[in-house]
């Protein structure tokens, strides 16, 4: 089964049940705060890749009125699922967004690169749709992560992770892809969301603790977090 197929013949949401909707608040605030650190008032918001369309639910009960939101997904049944959240100003698309002459003030891809086969030209075919573009990036890579390597196979069996990154890497393609990045700050997914592994549990207290201390090092070492990305 190649990449796609994993989304259109059904066996994501056999393996994410949910597809990740509990995590659509947490997501949604980080979104919001990089808007409002960066005084960005969009009219109209984009997600491709968006799964059950709770993100952008989410972020329709908290944008102005006056903003359009669309969500594109090319799986039938993450469709399917977002469709139950549609209402006025918020529409759900399965499409690809990259065969479609649209246009928007922000368009977001939240954990959807590391699932992309070519995700240069998906990049590249992306950056003129949006005059600003969020990314979320999982960083895979952390020296614990490799040690015990079962953390990194995990995510490519159970969420179809196939490309991994680190800051230095995340940046560097989006940059040879043509975007200029205008923030970026990490995210805590491993220490702030819910998890049923008692090894992420018993994690999440050097992760705090080593992030206050050192950012850089509790990234590298400990892993578990993020990168939140906006760029032109």
């Amino acid at each position: 089964m190649d990449s796609a197929e994993l989304y259109t013949q059904g066996g994501y949401l056999e393996r994410n049940k949910t597809w990740h909707v509990e995590d659509s608040p947490w997501k949604a605030r980080q979104i919001l705060q990089i808007l409002q650190k960066n005084h960005i008032q969009p009219k109209s918001v984009y997600e491709v890749g968006c799964g059950a369309g709770e993100i952008l639910n989410q972020l329709h009960q908290q944008l102005p009125a006056s903003v359009e939101f669309h969500g594109y997904d090319i799986s039938p049944q993450a469709f399917q699922l977002a469709k139950a959240r549609e209402k006025d100003r918020l529409t759900f698309h399965q499409e690809d967004l990259l065969e479609k002459d649209v246009s928007c003030d922000v368009l977001m891809m939240i954990d959807v690169i590391e699932h992309v086969e070519d995700y240069y030209s998906f990049l590249r075919k992306l950056k003129n749709k949006a005059e600003y573009k969020i990314l979320h990036i999982p960083l895979d890579l952390s020296v614990q992560g490799i040690l015990r390597m079962k953390p990194i196979l995990e995510l490519r069996k159970s969420v179809g992770h196939i490309h991994y990154f680190v800051k230095q890497t995340a940046l560097a393609s989006l940059q040879e892809a043509g975007y200029e990045i205008v923030d970026c700050f990490y995210t805590s997914g491993a220490v702030d969301l819910s998890s049923k592994s008692l090894k992420a549990r018993m994690l999440r207290l050097p992760r705090r603790l080593l992030f206050a201390l050192n950012q850089e090092l509790a990234v590298r070492v400990l892993g578990g977090y993020s990168l939140l990305v906006l760029a032109r």
